[in-house]
């Protein structure tokens, strides 16, 4: 006999497994939900690892330059003119009176002959001022003894006159005509010689005001010549001809610069320091400076006022020696120490670390494997390392490469 079975309830079970299912589902992801992200890997080929040391420091600043002449000599031109020859060029060593270049100009030419003529016209004119002068002198000398020659006889004839008069052998109005005379003639010997006195003290005067006309005139006529002579270009110093670019046929300007001459053996470096670098060098700090064939100590001499491009230029002088090859222009790489500071705590400078500022570094954990990230307090800096003010302890080691892609994270793996 066969027994009737209740079939099973398949939707049930379905219900069940589906609620189990997501449950399951549930739990799961509140799981994963706990758990923390997996460390990004980072290649420690790539990395640049310090360690935080406690000892001297020495702060400096670091800036390419080139090397420029001490205190270059610049030929200039005192008058225009087209140039005719150039008989040096740069490289040359050249003295003092060493030609250079020649030059002319018709019209620098003409002006010193008309300054001749002129001065030959002033000189004929002071001949003839002095015959002039000197014949008035003598004609007045001539004057001055007829008219004490006349005194003198009318003098006579007064005495005579008075011995006669008392004997009534002349008569009183002829005595008193003789007088007369004399009176008159006295008055014109006392202004003939007035005259001979005006006229010889004039003649000084004159003379010496016509010498100084013809003075002046040859000033003129010197600097006319002198201006032709310079177109005669000279070395006036002794060194290198640094600079001389004009050619045959060119036209030069008065006060145009024609050539630069420089002592080799005296040139500074002239270093580009970066101005957010350059607040702490001063006057007097001891330098370095990196010719790629040597290095060669020196000490600031100049800080240009200025900052252009982000930088400012900072003159050192070259106090010691320079090395074979060592010319103006030349690449340099100079070092200038700021000052030493004994027993701080200091690491190598990462990558965008400022000096007094508050950075994130990743210190390495756990053997290494690991580096997690930490604030760092930074003090004073210098080219390679920085003042650690806190966040760190001696032996900590960092990374100083740039982590920048990793500002998501607080902690990376070491791969």
């Amino acid at each position: 006999m066969d027994i009737p079975r209740t079939p099973p309830n398949r939707k049930r079970k379905r219900i069940l497994l589906a609620l189990g299912g997501l449950v399951l589902i549930v739990i799961v992801t509140v799981a994963l939900g706990r758990l923390k992200p997996a460390a990004p890997s980072v290649d420690a080929s790539t990395l640049v690892i310090d360690s935080v040391v406690r000892g001297p420091m020495v702060r400096d600043v670091r800036g390419p330059g080139t090397l420029q002449p001490l205190s270059p000599y610049f030929v200039s031109s005192v008058t225009s003119g087209r140039v005719d020859r150039v008989l040096l060029r740069p490289g040359a060593h050249v003295k003092p009176g060493t030609v250079l270049l020649q030059m002319s100009n018709p019209d620098v030419e003409l002006s010193a002959l008309s300054a001749d003529q002129a001065v030959s016209a002033a000189q004929s004119a002071l001949v003839t001022m002095r015959t002039s002068l000197q014949t008035q002198k003598l004609s007045q000398e001539a004057a001055v003894a007829q008219a004490q020659a006349a005194f003198q006889d009318a003098q006579r004839n007064v005495v005579a006159a008075e011995s006669l008069a008392p004997r009534n052998l002349i008569a009183p109005y002829e005595l008193q005509k003789d007088r007369d005379q004399v009176t008159q003639l006295q008055t014109q010997l006392s202004i003939a010689r007035q005259q001979l006195t005006v006229i010889a003290s004039s003649v000084d005067s004159q003379v010496a005001l016509q010498e100084d006309q013809v003075r002046r005139l040859k000033a003129i006529a010197d600097f006319q010549h002198s201006r032709v002579a310079s177109m005669t270009v000279t070395a006036g110093a002794e060194g290198v001809l640094q600079d001389l670019s004009l050619e045959v046929g060119q036209w030069v300007q008065a006060g145009q610069q024609l050539a630069e001459i420089v002592e080799p053996s005296k040139l500074k470096a002239v270093l580009q320091i970066a101005e957010t670098q350059a607040a702490d060098v001063a006057l007097g700090q001891i330098d370095s400076v990196d010719t790629r064939n040597g290095l060669v100590p020196g000490h600031v001499i100049r800080i240009d006022p200025q900052a252009v491009n982000g930088t400012v230029a900072v003159d050192c002088s070259l106090d010691g020696a320079l090395p074979p090859g060592a010319r103006p222009d030349l690449s340099v790489e100079g070092t200038i120490i700021i000052e030493r500071l004994d027993n701080v705590l200091h690491v190598g400078r990462p990558a965008y670390g400022q000096s007094n500022s508050t950075v994130g570094l990743f210190k390495l954990v756990e053997g290494g494997h690991y580096a997690v990230r930490v604030n760092v307090q930074l003090g004073r800096a210098s080219v390679n390392s920085v003042e650690v003010l806190s966040g760190l302890k001696q032996g900590d080691k960092v990374i100083l490469s740039d982590m920048s892609r990793y500002d998501a994270v607080d902690r990376v793996k070491i791969d």
